[in-house]
């Protein structure tokens, strides 16, 4: 578990989501906390276009100039591999909960016309060019595998556990008998050791 408290922590929705899922405001939540004790990183937990190549110039962008030593990224399903590509290039420790492996294959059946989960009036196109988009970003191998504490759920409905697993091979975290995608029932309980992982606990 790595020891040095985490003082930059960016957290990344997945597909269709948003700063307003509940794990985004449960870490809020703790940032809140943790400010009040005088001891909050600074948080960054922006909405995402739908172009996974603006997605992560976005992130970037909200990162330029952040410590690499004592920076973190956190991200759900989509958001997961986002963190996995940030982490990659920066030598960030990451938190991945039920993370994409293979997005550019699994979204290509998403082409079109998306609805937002949490505002309904929020639409946007998702398109061919995005499926590339995700391709070129993908990491061939993983190298950060110790800094990286993965959530995986095995009653993922939508990602394949077995899959997430093997990506994550080596690297700390918990393999969740049953649950769900959204880690509905199980985020709560994984909390203190994703904690502990950022040096916040």
């Amino acid at each position: 578990m790595a020891s040095a408290a985490t003082t930059h922590l960016l957290y990344l929705h997945g597909f269709r989501s948003s700063p307003r899922s509940a794990k985004a405001r449960r870490m809020a939540g703790e940032v809140e906390r943790l400010r009040a004790e005088g001891r909050a990183p600074v948080w960054r937990c922006p909405q995402l276009p739908a172009s996974p190549a603006e997605a992560v110039a976005l992130a970037e962008a909200l990162t330029a100039g952040w410590p690499r030593e004592t920076t973190a990224v956190m991200g759900s399903s989509l958001g997961g591999f986002y963190a996995t590509v940030l982490a990659e290039r920066h030598g960030w420790r990451a938190v991945l909960l039920n993370p994409a492996v293979e997005p550019a294959r699994d979204l290509a059946a998403q082409i079109g016309e998306q609805v937002a989960w949490h505002d309904p009036g929020l639409r946007f196109s998702f398109t061919a060019t995005h499926v590339d988009e995700l391709r070129a970003l993908r990491p061939p191998a993983l190298h950060g595998l110790a800094r990286t504490y993965a959530v995986i759920a095995q009653g993922d409905e939508v990602l394949d556990a077995r899959e997430m697993a093997a990506r994550y091979a080596g690297a700390p975290g918990r393999l969740i008998p049953g649950g769900d995608h959204a880690l509905t029932t199980d985020f709560e309980a994984e909390l203190p050791d994703i904690l502990r992982f950022l040096g916040l606990g």
